[in-house]
């Protein structure tokens, strides 16, 4: 006999409460948060970004990145800079350290996802995608 959505919803909660909190940890043993996390990759993968287009890809206010990127400065993971375009404007960088940072996260990641995911089968984990994609569909709109 197969689950009910009931029991694959209360599951889909349990992993995604333990896969947080274990990152949770990892992230602090390297004295981050999510949101300082978060901010790291962003620049990693996006390169060099102003306060603003950080505050609208992280769906939260201006003055909570300022916080966050003092954060991150104060532990010479990012750096403020003069806008290259606009002298108006700054923009948040990564140092060398961050930049180190963003490649222990995605080593940590991938990892992660061998250590837990290494021995299942490929087409359970093309049917695990197929139902999270439809999970998350319906539970929330893709992110830009």
């Amino acid at each position: 006999m197969g689950a009910d959505p009931v029991q694959a919803f209360d599951k889909a909660f349990e992993l995604a409460a333990r896969l947080a909190e274990a990152m949770r940890v990892a992230l602090a043993d390297r004295g981050l948060t999510t949101s300082r996390a978060e901010v790291i990759y962003m620049l990693a993968r996006d390169g060099d970004l102003v306060q603003r287009a950080l505050a609208d890809a992280l769906n939260c206010t201006p003055r909570h990145v300022t916080g966050l990127v003092d954060q991150l400065e104060g532990a010479g993971l990012v750096e403020r800079r003069p806008h290259p375009r606009d002298r108006r404007a700054i923009s948040v960088a990564l140092t060398d350290d961050g930049a180190a940072t963003a490649r222990w996260m995605t080593e940590s990641r991938h990892g992660a996802a061998r250590a837990i995911l290494g021995d299942v089968p490929r087409a359970d984990l093309t049917a695990f995608v197929r139902v999270a994609d439809r999970i998350l569909a319906t539970v929330t709109p893709a992110a830009p």
